[in-house]
């Protein structure tokens, strides 16, 4: 079975920091040329987007597409609402899951499958900050100890 080939656009770090991420969904996203174009060369942030379902749509708001260089008249507003592509059953299930107090949806990642953009949402629910400190902890503890290990191979 041959892998298929996914090229890693952009990353929201944010989103890991900031909230559990409880489940996540692939999701095709609505694009015009010049932006598919943008996105091609990495130009895209995730940092400050999220989605929302609106009339039975997912709209991601807060995404940044830098506009394509040579896209002169054709290019978009970088910060304008994009619709994603899911399944009715998936909108419907993505609609119980956020109806849920205290759940959101956060694009965690972009990348491109088989030539076109994915969005990876996830089903994210808000850390506290002692959360967030845990995972600080957590992580200083085992970069201390991978530390230790690696000078004991010496």
């Amino acid at each position: 079975m041959v892998k298929e080939a996914v090229k890693i656009v952009a990353q929201n770090k944010k989103a890991r920091h900031d909230y559990f991420i409880e489940e996540t969904i692939e999701a095709g996203i609505v694009l015009s040329g010049t932006e598919v174009k943008s996105v091609r060369q990495g130009k895209l942030n995730l940092k400050e987007s999220y989605a929302s379902i609106v009339e039975g749509e997912v709209i991601v708001s807060g995404m940044h597409i830098s506009p394509y260089e040579q896209g002169n008249i054709f290019n978009k507003d970088p910060l304008r609402d994009r619709k994603l592509l899911l399944h009715k059953s998936e909108i419907n299930r993505l609609i119980g899951l956020t109806q849920q107090k205290g759940y959101t949806l956060v694009p965690v990642q972009a990348y491109l499958k088989r030539g076109m953009v994915k969005i990876e949402l996830g089903v994210a629910r808000g850390k506290k900050l002692y959360d967030k400190r845990d995972d600080i902890a957590a992580r200083d503890a085992k970069r201390e100890i991978d530390r230790k290990m690696k000078e004991q191979l010496r």
